[in-house]
């Protein structure tokens, strides 16, 4: 077999092989050879398409831009996107073949079909647009979940306790719920009502500290008509038969003097309940919730809280720290009251991050309750819209002058221009961030500007030498 008899099965198969589809065109771009599979890509057989200048070929919309023509312009090798008769796309490369007097005699192309890619692509895009709308989604009902009546669940502490409340709430169970005055003990057990079977019967709450001993039997368990001086002449009943199918909630049950204790072990064992001057006994359907400040088991050990009482109410404690331990919680409620009030006094105010800063810094001694009553005076007493530090009651002469002068600042008298006061202004900013903050990222965020920013700026100003 002739050596050139050899080149041309090569060539053809080649041509056979390749998943890519191949043109092959002379020197004035005239269609010579073209690969088998070209008719899936271009639309038109190879009879059809051999012959042909690439130019024809164009104007016909075979492909679209000529990738073959481009070479021949620019006598060098090209890469374009193409858009064929079909309507797919493909990514096409051509290279130039010069001879040894360096005339351009062929252009050979390589068009690979891209279209399952891009399909591909559009594909993922469009799911991941909607994961992102699914996910938003989820975080706009777990933030509704979270700020359920006020309850902030930022801190790994509150959450697991609001998971416990999931699970205790369809049962029964005795829950009772310990933490200092202005947690929120209210707001959980109000909560774990609502999630119960019992949610559409009555919720009582008796505060077992503002209740006089003296009423608080009349008050607990009723009376008939006529059984005292004084009393109602239809008689009343109890806040016990009141929670009848549904929640007694007992706030603060440590204030519970020792005699009536044990008068309300005996219902609570029983079930049962009997009006002051009455008779007749009635079986009264109700679950105990109970909250306290107190330490209940050193108030067994000292007496002043019967044991019995005691084991009866602790079946399932769930202890809710107070806000100065969990600080995550306290910029979510800060975000949530301060938007509650904004609404409800139609005002538009924001915490200044030095505000933020010195909340961060407080105690909290009246915990959840304090914060509210804090941001509600803030929203209504400040006349700027930005709270400032000078507005918080526990805040200090000295800190007011150190954290912040800007409240007080005006422009330097000796600035020739605005370009020069703005300067002054923006390194006062860097300054007070550099007295104030540890690093660089916690500056850009009090500053409202990116770290790198910070970092130039630093530099540029020497604050920082």
């Amino acid at each position: 077999m002739k050596e050139e008899d050899i080149r041309e099965l090569e060539l053809r198969a080649i041509l056979e092989a390749s998943n890519d589809n191949i043109v092959i065109a002379d020197g004035k771009g005239k269609v010579l050879r073209v690969s088998p599979n070209c008719y899936s890509i271009y639309g038109m057989k190879t009879e059809e398409l051999v012959g042909k200048t690439a130019d024809e070929l164009e104007k016909m919309d075979v492909w679209s831009p000529s990738v073959t023509k481009r070479v021949l312009q620019d006598k060098k090798e090209v890469q374009v996107m193409q858009h064929t008769l079909t309507g797919r796309s493909v990514m096409a490369t051509a290279l130039p073949v010069f001879d040894e007097q360096g005339e351009m005699i062929r252009v050979i192309s390589f068009s690979h079909d891209l279209t399952e890619l891009r399909q591909i692509k559009e594909d993922y895009e469009e799911l991941r647009a909607k994961m992102e709308y699914y996910q938003s989604e989820i975080q706009e009902l777990r933030d509704k979940d979270q700020h359920m009546d006020g309850i902030v669940l930022k801190s790994k502490e509150l959450s697991n306790v609001w998971q416990l409340i999931h699970r205790v709430a369809p049962s029964d169970a005795t829950v009772v719920f310990l933490g200092e005055s202005g947690v929120g003990k209210n707001v959980f057990a109000r909560a774990i009502h609502d999630k119960s079977n019992r949610s559409k019967e009555a919720f009582i709450e008796v505060n077992c500290g503002a209740i006089p001993e003296t009423l608080f039997e009349s008050e607990m368990f009723g009376y008939e008509k006529g059984a005292f001086t004084g009393a109602n002449k239809e008689g009343k009943p109890g806040l016990i038969e009141l929670a009848n199918k549904g929640t007694l909630f007992l706030d603060e049950v440590g204030e519970l003097p020792l005699n009536l204790q044990a008068k309300l072990l005996k219902v609570i064992q029983e079930k049962k309940v009997t009006r002051i001057g009455g008779t007749q006994t009635k079986q009264i359907d109700f679950r105990i919730i109970a909250s306290t400040n107190r330490d209940l088991q050193e108030m067994v050990r000292e007496g002043k809280f019967r044991e019995d009482l005691f084991y009866r109410l602790n079946v399932v404690p769930i202890t809710i720290l107070p806000l100065r331990e969990r600080k995550d919680d306290l910029l979510q409620l800060c975000e949530f009251f301060l938007d509650m009030f904004n609404e409800k006094y139609k005002t538009d105010k924001v915490l200044h991050a030095a505000t933020i800063n010195e909340m961060l810094d407080y105690s909290w001694p009246g915990n959840v309750r304090e914060l509210e009553n804090l941001m509600e005076r803030l929203v209504i007493t400040t006349e700027n819209r930005v709270i400032y530090p000078s507005a918080l009651p526990f805040h200090t002469k000295e800190s007011q002058s150190e954290v912040f002068e800007l409240e007080t600042e005006e422009l330097p008298e000796q600035a020739d221009n605005l370009q020069e006061a703005l300067r002054d202004v923006e390194i006062r900013w860097l300054k007070r961030a550099y007295r104030q903050y540890k690093t660089t990222y916690e500056m850009a965020d009090y500053l409202g500007i990116s770290q790198s920013s910070v970092v130039r700026k630093l530099q540029k100003y020497g604050i920082n030498s």
